[in-house]
């Protein structure tokens, strides 16, 4: 089974990267990000020209949204209304071997690291607080998630491109780890990317619009992550962080992340 997710940065702005994608590496389960559309304005016949049958989306207009397409069954889970917001953030499906994905896009934080000072920034810390206690009290052993998606927090120093000139930046402040490790302790979540690529090595999935090269400047973040709870660890074959499409005319500021698992959906 090969996974990617992918904050596409507006769906139908970017179907013929969708299509470039689906064509060089054919995944079989694709998450999405920021969709930025109403679900009565999701582009549903491309992904299902595409091979791809089963759908769940959550979306709302211009802003966040999140979508699931497999070419298995799968049926929806019943999603918490984190913060007591319907912000369209998160979406769960359960496929038939038992297994579930988890798809977030955690709020981005807004610009000033301080709850007291910023309510966006407030909101991401509580959002993050709700999601762990919820994975706290579901915890169990033989559960089979995969947690996937925009986290919006780069946990580790080689996830960007400078600890020292980031660590009061939103994405990389010390609270903002704090809070997201806490979440990862909830389910003794396995941080898969990490599996492949040592923690010693530079990992990013996200380049800023602003660099005017941005691969060779490479001021990365590794924003978007796979997470698996440990009944899974041993399905983990391979990763790869696909930076042609980030590089395609007009692209997302988000490269997508793929994972091939050991598992039949």
């Amino acid at each position: 089974m090969r996974l990617v997710t992918w904050n596409i940065n507006s769906v139908r702005a970017r179907l013929a990267h969708v299509e470039k994608m689906v064509e060089s590496h054919n995944p079989d389960v694709i998450c999405l990000q920021e969709t930025k559309v109403v679900d009565n304005d999701f582009p549903m016949k491309t992904f299902n020209k595409l091979g791809y049958e089963y759908s769940a989306i959550a979306g709302q207009k211009s802003y966040n949204g999140v979508a699931i397409f497999a070419r298995s069954p799968f049926t929806i889970e019943e999603s918490p209304l984190w913060c007591s917001k319907d912000d369209k953030r998160h979406l769960a499906v359960r496929f038939e071997n038992g297994t579930i994905i988890h798809n977030f896009y955690i709020p981005a934080g807004g610009d000033v690291p301080d709850a007291e000072l910023n309510d966006k920034f407030a909101h991401k810390l509580a959002f993050i607080d709700e999601v762990t206690e919820w994975f706290t009290e579901k915890k169990h052993p033989e559960n089979k998630f995969i947690l996937v998606g925009d986290l919006n927090i780069a946990p580790l120093e080689q996830d960007v491109w400078s600890h020292k000139q980031l660590l009061k930046v939103v994405s990389h402040t010390p609270i903002e780890v704090e809070y997201l490790n806490r979440m990862q302790a909830s389910h003794d979540w396995i941080d898969a990317m990490r599996e492949f690529v040592p923690a010693t090595d530079p990992l990013f999935s996200w380049w800023s619009y602003r660099a005017r090269d941005w691969r060779a400047s490479n001021k990365g973040r590794r924003l978007d992550h796979i997470w698996v709870t440990p009944a899974l660890k041993q399905s983990l074959k391979s990763m790869f962080v696909d930076l042609d499409i980030r590089g395609l005319e007009k692209p997302s500021d988000h490269a997508p992340v793929f994972m091939d698992f050991d598992l039949d959906l």
